[in-house]
């Protein structure tokens, strides 16, 4: 099979210690950290945007994220892999473009998906902007229906901007056009994004279940959930911004009033419990924006064990679930 990804260039090797598997070739593993750099620019200047670091920033705060992955971790009840050694977890690198080949890095990101999918793996995916989304859903044609639970300060349902159909702003309108995407959830929307009012009569007329950020304060996540059809399989993307900017402030466009951290976890152990998280993707961060602590990183870091921990303990990787 022909080389999909590169080993991490420098600082941490992998995210969480996890082992470091750049060979997909019939690659067998139960959680594989991906991470996708790159996604489709609008602008030259876009090519190498600050989001393309993220991956790397996020792997290097691992000793921030999990001091040690044996000890006790409260938000999961347990330690990361809940002490059990038969979980294969890795790192599988990044999909790095081709300058020869403009444009093939999705087209790598979409069949390293199918890879990890196909040997019974969650792919969590590090991005980049919000445009590497695009390619990776289009990875889960083989899963069957899923819905997409989307927590973004922004609509994303732009048709195309600089006849860029696949870029950041487009995210939800592209899933929406997949046929195996039958309901679309998103939650934390507020302020002001690329959207136009058209946008957002399409995102309605299409059906997305549209949660402001003030709904989910008014109402509670615990009724969000209740909103999510039950016993689905489930892809979470996580727009940086999504979040609370006292929680992840290393964005683009930050804006007040976003989801907590709390709130994003009892989203995550609520949809493990409801159905199949199948897949998950954090993306929109910058870097060079994130404070001393590196709180934004951190924070994604905290999520992803979240989504780790719970899915051990609802039992995905036992062998009796993977038959």
């Amino acid at each position: 099979m022909e080389q999909l990804t590169v080993a991490p260039r420098t600082g941490h090797k992998t995210l969480l210690y996890s082992e470091l598997v750049t060979d997909m070739t019939d690659l067998k593993a139960d959680i594989a950290i991906l991470g996708v750099p790159f996604g489709s620019a609008y602008t030259p200047r876009q090519f190498t945007n600050d989001q393309s670091n993220a991956p790397q920033a996020i792997r290097d705060v691992t000793d921030r994220i999990v001091r040690a992955p044996e000890h006790y971790d409260f938000d999961i009840d347990g330690p990361l892999l809940q002490g059990r050694t038969d979980i294969r977890f890795v790192d599988c690198g990044d999909v790095l473009p081709d300058l020869a080949v403009p444009g093939d890095h999705q087209r790598r990101a979409e069949l390293a998906i199918r890879q990890i999918l196909r040997g019974g793996g969650m792919p969590i995916v590090l991005g980049g902007d919000h445009g590497i989304t695009n390619p990776v859903l289009r990875g889960f044609d083989e899963v069957g229906p899923v819905t997409i639970v989307h927590i973004d300060a922004h609509l994303d349902w732009r048709d195309e901007v600089n006849g860029v159909r696949d870029g950041l702003s487009s995210v939800i309108r592209r899933a929406s056009e997949l046929p195996f995407v039958k309901h679309i959830v998103q939650i934390g929307l507020r302020a002001q994004g690329s959207g136009r009012p058209a946008d957002y009569e399409a995102a309605k007329s299409w059906g997305a279940d549209l949660i402001s950020a003030y709904e989910l304060h008014d109402i509670g996540m615990d009724a969000v959930l209740a909103r999510i059809p039950d016993g689905g399989n489930y892809y979470l993307t996580i727009d940086a911004d999504g979040l609370d900017p006292t929680i992840m402030p290393a964005v683009d466009g930050p804006a007040p009033g976003g989801v907590s951290f709390v709130q994003a976890r009892k989203l995550i152990h609520g949809l493990v419990k409801k159905g199949r998280v199948v897949g998950m993707d954090i993306v929109e961060i910058q870097p060079v924006k994130d404070n001393a602590s590196k709180l934004t990183c951190v924070t994604a870091g905290r999520l992803i064990v979240n989504l780790i921990g719970s899915t051990i303990r609802a039992g995905y990787f036992d062998k009796k679930n993977k038959a």
